[in-house]
This record gives structure tokens, C-alpha cells and sequence, in this order.
């Protein structure tokens, strides 16, 4: 049992156990915060994790960084767990990894008579990125692009109470773009994930390779766009002997103008924030910050710290939650697929 003083700021644990990093953190209401991550270990050459194995390493850290974490708690009142159930607030959305995630927060919540609210990667994603790029609580409804290694989508979000109301705008008919920057990180030497070391390289460079970008296609009720073309020319030019730098700073290029274009497509000028592991990147934010903001677009990027796959932003859902007021009697568990709090 979490030791509880009433006298003190109320924190609320957020737990994120996805594809490639297993992540903790705290958050109080007065504003403090701590965090601990830690990225699985991909064997060299490799271009990722079975969910299998991701799940298994889950199962290691998870405990050490809740130890970490919980050595370094408030003195406060415990308000609740908050944890990422599934990629995204989707119906199909499902993937092993956040099993473990979940199992750990129902432990701590039963055992410490505190509510533990469901949410949903993409959802801590976008909260993390409201504040860390301080979008002022005015911004109720804007835009937010998740670029990540699972996911590439255009959505809208409407701020309803604690709740992130999520409508897809648009996605990627293949390739994410991180699974793009992965594919020719590897194939250029470079660690996987390929993200932070494409991006170094990339900016040695004075000029992309040009790469085909991919313009937004209406399919199935979304605007859509493609990465197996870019991805199939990077290729042709490292097997070509083109200069490595130049072709890292292509691929980040082709994805910048891609989903410059989707935007642009699927909806008027208005606020954009700007998610994700490889929303990170330094040239993509340079070239949505120049193409889009002369258009009438408000862009909000998050420091690269807060961009990575973290639980920060699942732990401030549980305090919105929490400061709320949670309908749900302690320790109880709302539907699949909700968000913060149903």
C-alpha cells in the first residue's frame, strides 16, 4: 500500500508499455513531475520487435522503473493510475505490449484503493504534446499529426472535459513514417530505432536527396497517403552509392512534404500540434513550420523530449480525471477503448 497524506498536492501515476519503450511517470496537481523510460533492446541489424518479445521485456524493466519511480514519490495523496491500453481510441486498436502496462496498473490500484482510468497511446501522445508545446486551454479543438513507428494519421481533437476526442482526418495506405525512417536507417548502418541517429545524419547534409513525396489520395472516408514509393527510390539511391547524408535528409524530406500536403487536403487552416517519435526530427519541423504557417496554420511542437514515446501525457489524462472527479468506484476499470475517463 502507497502511503497517503492528506495535507500534500494529489498525484496520479500514468504507465505506457508500447511497441519499443516502457515508460512511468507521476504527475501532482500543483505541477511537479517525474518520469522514468527505458527503450527495449532490438538486436543489432534488426528492423524491430515481434509483440512477443516486446511483451517479454515489458515484463523485466516494468518493475524496475515503478520501483525508480515510486522511490522518488510525493508525499501526498495517491489520486489514481492512468495507463495506455491499446494504440489507439479505436475499436481494432490492439497490441499485446500494453497488456503488461494494464496488469500493473489494476495491481496498484486495487492494492491501494484508488480509481485506474483506460486510455490509449495516441491519446498520452497528444496530451503530452499539449503540454509540453503550452497550448494555452483556449485551443479546445485543433489538428494533431502522430508520426510515429506504429502509427502515421492526420486527426481532429476536440477537448470535452478530461476526455481527448479523437475523429481520424487521415493515415498512410502502407509505410509508417517511422517504419520508413527505420527501413533506410538500417539499410544506411545506423542503430534501430533509426529516428535520433537519421536525424544527425540528415542535417550534415546542405540539401535532400530528392524523393518522390506522396500527394493525399480519398479512399474509404480518409485522406491517404503513401511511403512505399519514397521508400523504394531511397533504396535505388543507397544502392547506387548516392552520399548516406543526403539520402537520410531525402527520406525526412519526402515524409515532411507528404504530410504537409495531407494537412493542407484534409482541413482548413487552424491549429496543428505535432506528435510523436518522429515528430523529433529537426528538418520535418523546419519544413511544416515554413510550408504550413505562411498558409494561415498555427504549428505547436513539443520539445523532442516530450515527442518520444513517454507516459507523461497518460498520466496527466488521469489527472485531468482526477480533477474531474472519476465516476468510477476505486480500482474499477472503464470500457475498452475509453479514454481517460468514460
Amino acid at each position: 500500500m502507497i502511503a497517503i497524506n492528506h495535507g500534500k498536492a494529489t498525484w496520479v501515476v500514468g504507465i505506457d508499455t508500447s511497441a519499443y519503450t516502457t515508460s512511468v511517470a507521476w504527475v501532482t496537481e500543483d505541477g511537479r513531475l517525474r518520469e522514468a523510460r527505458e527503450v527495449l533492446a532490438v538486436p543489432a541489424g534488426s528492423r524491430g520487435l515481434r509483440p512477443s518479445e516486446a511483451l517479454f521485456q515489458h515484463t523485466k524493466v516494468l518493475p524496475r522503473l515503478l520501483e525508480q519511480l515510486m522511490n522518488e514519490r510525493p508525499s501526498g495523496p495517491f489520486g489514481g493510475v492512468a495507463v495506455s491500453v491499446a494504440p489507439r481510441p479505436q475499436a481494432d486498436s490492439y497490441l499485446p505490449p500494453f497488456l503488461v502496462g494494464e496488469l500493473a496498473a489494476r495491481s496498484i490500484a486495487a492494492a491501494s484503493g484508488v480509481p485506474v482510468w483506460r486510455t490509449t497511446h495516441q491519446e498520452g501522445h497528444i496530451r503530452a504534446g499539449m503540454v509540453g508545446a503550452r497550448m494555452p486551454s483556449s485551443v479546445s479543438q485543433f489538428l494533431a499529426v502522430h508520426l510515429s513507428g506504429g502509427t502515421t494519421e492526420l486527426v481532429s481533437v476536440t477537448v470535452h472535459g478530461p476526455r481527448l476526442r479523437v475523429e481520424r482526418l487521415g493515415a498512410t495506405d502502407d509505410l509508417y513514417a517511422g517504419q520508413f525512417v527505420d527501413r533506410i536507417g538500417v539499410l544506411l548502418g545506423l542503430p534501430f530505432p533509426a529516428g535520433p541517429a537519421l536525424d544527425a545524419l540528415a542535417e550534415t547534409s546542405d540539401a535532400p536527396f530528392p524523393l518522390p513525396s506522396s500527394p493525399p489520395r480519398w479512399r474509404d472516408g480518409l485522406w491517404r497517403i503513401s511511403f512505399s514509393g519514397p521508400e523504394t527510390a531511397a533504396r535505388r539511391a543507397i544502392e547506387q552509392g548516392r552520399d548516406a547524408s543526403r539520402v537520410a535528409k531525402g527520406v525526412v524530406d519526402a515524409i515532411a512534404r507528404s504530410v504537409s500536403a495531407l494537412i493542407q487536403k484534409a482541413a482548413a487552416p487552424q491549429d496543428v500540434l505535432v506528435v510523436g517519435g518522429v515528430a523529433a526530427n529537426t528538418h520535418i519541423r523546419r519544413v511544416l513550420s515554413s510550408r504550413l504557417e505562411r498558409l494561415g496554420y498555427r504549428i505547436w511542437f513539443a520539445d523532442p523530449h516530450w515527442s518520444r514515446d513517454n507516459a507523461i501525457g497518460v498520466a496527466y489524462l488521469g489527472l485531468d480525471a482526477w480533477r474531474a472527479g472519476s465516476a468510477e468506484a476505486p480500482g474499477a476499470v472503464p470500457p475498452r477503448g475509453g479514454t481517460a475517463q468514460q
